[in-house]
């Protein structure tokens, strides 16, 4: 018989006497951060600011977004839109979420792959990044707000130069 009958994919906080609850909180901490890969697609940078808090612990740093540091949601959301300007289409896509909750505060993981696409006249459009990502989050009164975000780099495929001028 195994020890507990909590899924694997969530951590509920001992003693929980709502279960149902905590599931709910963890289905909106998802929700949170597929809604920022979805407005980074979107380009929606309003969007992606608020699915951060007033400070966050951002560390880029395995694909060249230096030093981790504490920055503002909306200083993530203009580093990608200038960041990402050259870039025609975005993707990303995100999975095997792992969620941790004690009260209002929460770490999520998750593998995530983002496409970057480019026509390029000489071919080599597309670039891929695979990796992970670790996040806090904390509950706010709006719902959860993404206080800490780390991407670990795996590997990445394609044109490491697509976004630069041909």
């Amino acid at each position: 018989m195994p020890e507990s009958t909590t899924p694997r994919s969530t951590l509920i906080v001992p003693h929980s006497t709502n279960p149902l609850a905590e599931l709910l909180e963890r289905e909106r901490i998802i929700g949170r951060i597929t809604e920022l890969f979805l407005a980074t697609d979107r380009r929606d940078w309003p969007c992606v600011e608020r699915c951060f808090a007033d400070d966050v612990r951002f560390d880029m740093s395995t694909v060249g977004g230096g030093a981790p540091a504490i920055v503002s949601g909306a200083t993530i959301a203009e580093g990608w839109r200038d960041g990402l300007a050259a870039i025609e289409q975005i993707h990303h896509q995100a999975g095997n979420f792992t969620v941790k909750i004690v009260a209002e505060q929460a770490e999520a993981f998750c593998y995530g792959i983002a496409y970057h696409f480019k026509r390029r006249r000489t071919g080599g459009n597309t670039r891929v990044f695979v990796g992970s990502y670790d996040f806090e989050l904390e509950k706010w009164s709006d719902g959860w707000r993404i206080t800490a975000m780390r991407f670990t780099c795996k590997f990445i495929d394609g044109n490491a130069t697509l976004d630069a001028p041909e």
